[in-house]
Parts: structure tokens; C-alpha cells; sequence
């Protein structure tokens, strides 16, 4: 058994331990630092989250061009079945909000579809659970990936509780088009997790999130900690939810409805 190898083995083990025992700490370092270069127009804030008025969407399709855009500014490959990859996808209001679930809810609210992506947690457990810092916490909230530290371990996915991560099984980059929809940003390859993240290359240089961009005002993007945001000032005046808010995690990504 080769060095690599065994200090993989060695800390994974701790991963699996933290995992079963509840005591994170030992998988989790101090948190790396955020890795993107902003530039003179940088979108900056203390700690953003997103609010998705679902109110305003009348049907599941309108939310289609959301996600195309989302895919397609980050070259998620279209692969059928269940080996596919998502960053925002769509899903039944018992299965997006499983504690908030009434028997006596309004049939349309029970029977919609909501738009799910990464909750970007102010106490996000993937992090505690990846033993290489490929997945961390930026300072102004953002829970980004390395790709090139992922090992395909999938602790992280094992940790977070939104089903918001995908594994490539398979390459990627064979079910992209040529050229690829933006080559601005990196293909990824077989074997590495990907997940939404917020965008932070695109806020990096001055651009909301594509899905904001592309929902036409109903998704609203800014700085939690600021009383004068927008996004502060919807959840003031609309009652909210969040997923799975028991499990203490503080998502980042709101919903008015």
C-alpha cells in the first residue's frame, strides 16, 4: 500500500468516525479560504442568500428556463437516469419541505413543483465532513467546491441533508456539446462532486447568479446581514420557509409562499 493510499485510508476512517460519533470536529480543519479573485466590480456581502418567490410562477415550466440557464453557464451535462447531474432541479412540496408537511395545506400548494438547488448553511455539514477541503465556506457564506482537492469520497454528500450534491460516475464532458455552452467556466471530470454555488464566479466580476438574472425579479439575490437589501426586506414583509430548518443547519436560500 502506497503512502497516498494510506493517508487517504487514515483519514477517511476519521470522516466515517465523525460521521457515526457526531464528533465533526475531528474531520474538519480550519476552513480554507475563499478561492476566487474578485475583480474591481466584485458583488460583495457579509452573507448572501437568495430568496425564490414561488409565488410567481404559474407552472412548473416556468421555472425550466431557471435551470437551463444555470446548466448551461456551468456546463452540467445532460446524463439520463440516475447517474445525472443537477445543480437546481425541481420537486413535490412533500419532498422539498418534509417538516412543514399538512395534511390541510391548499391542493395547489401540495401539488406544485418547487426549484431546488444548494442551501449554501451557515452551518453546513458537508464541510465538517470533507477530509481534504474540497467543499468549504467562503466568508461571506458560500459553500464552493475545489475540484481538483476532490478524491470522490462522497462524504459530502453522505452529510448534507438536501440532496444538493451530484457524483460524476461517468465523464462528463462526453455529454457536453463542442464547444461547450460557456467556456469560461471548467468542465469537471469523472469522479469528482459538483453542486450549485451560488455563482461566486460570476459575483466575482460584478454578475448576479444566472438563475437570478433569468427569473425576471422573481428570485431575489443579496446580503442577509443588510436591513436594506432586498432580500432582507421581502422576508420582512412575506412569510418565509426554509428546508428542513430542525436540523440547524441555517440555509441560505428562502422561499415565499
Amino acid at each position: 500500500m502506497n503512502n497516498s493510499r494510506r493517508r487517504f485510508l487514515k483519514v477517511a476512517g476519521l470522516s466515517v468516525f465523525a460521521l457515526s460519533s457526531g464528533v465533526a470536529g475531528l474531520a474538519h480543519a480550519q476552513v480554507a479560504p475563499g478561492r476566487y479573485e474578485r475583480g474591481a466590480e466584485a458583488l460583495k456581502a457579509k452573507r448572501w442568500a437568495m430568496v425564490i418567490d414561488t409565488r410567481a410562477f404559474k407552472s412548473a415550466d416556468e421555472y425550466k428556463p431557471l435551470i437551463e440557464a444555470c446548466h448551461a453557464a456551468h456546463n452540467v451535462p445532460n446524463i439520463p437516469g440516475k447517474q445525472e447531474i443537477k445543480w437546481m432541479w425541481l420537486d413535490t412540496y412533500d419532498h422539498a419541505f418534509p417538516d412543514d408537511l399538512s395534511e390541510h395545506q391548499k391542493p395547489s400548494l401540495l401539488q406544485a413543483q418547487f426549484p431546488l438547488l444548494c442551501n449554501h448553511c451557515t452551518n453546513p455539514p458537508c464541510v465538517r465532513v470533507c477530509p481534504t477541503q474540497a467543499t468549504y465556506r467562503m466568508e461571506d457564506g458560500i459553500v464552493a467546491m475545489d475540484y481538483h482537492r476532490c478524491i470522490g469520497c462522497r462524504f459530502c454528500m453522505a452529510g448534507c441533508p438536501y440532496g444538493a450534491r451530484s457524483f460524476n460516475f461517468v465523464d462528463p464532458r462526453k455529454y457536453l456539446s463542442d464547444p461547450v455552452p460557456n467556456p469560461a467556466f471548467p468542465t469537471r471530470m469523472i469522479g469528482v462532486v459538483e453542486k450549485c454555488t451560488f455563482c461566486a464566479e460570476r459575483l466575482a466580476v460584478g454578475k448576479m447568479p444566472a438563475c437570478v438574472e433569468a427569473s425576471g425579479g422573481r428570485i431575489l439575490f443579496g446580503d442577509l446581514d443588510d436591513p436594506s437589501s432586498s432580500v432582507r426586506k421581502a422576508l420582512a414583509e412575506n412569510f418565509s420557509i426554509r428546508r428542513k430548518p430542525n436540523l440547524g443547519t441555517q440555509p441560505g436560500v428562502y422561499y415565499l409562499i
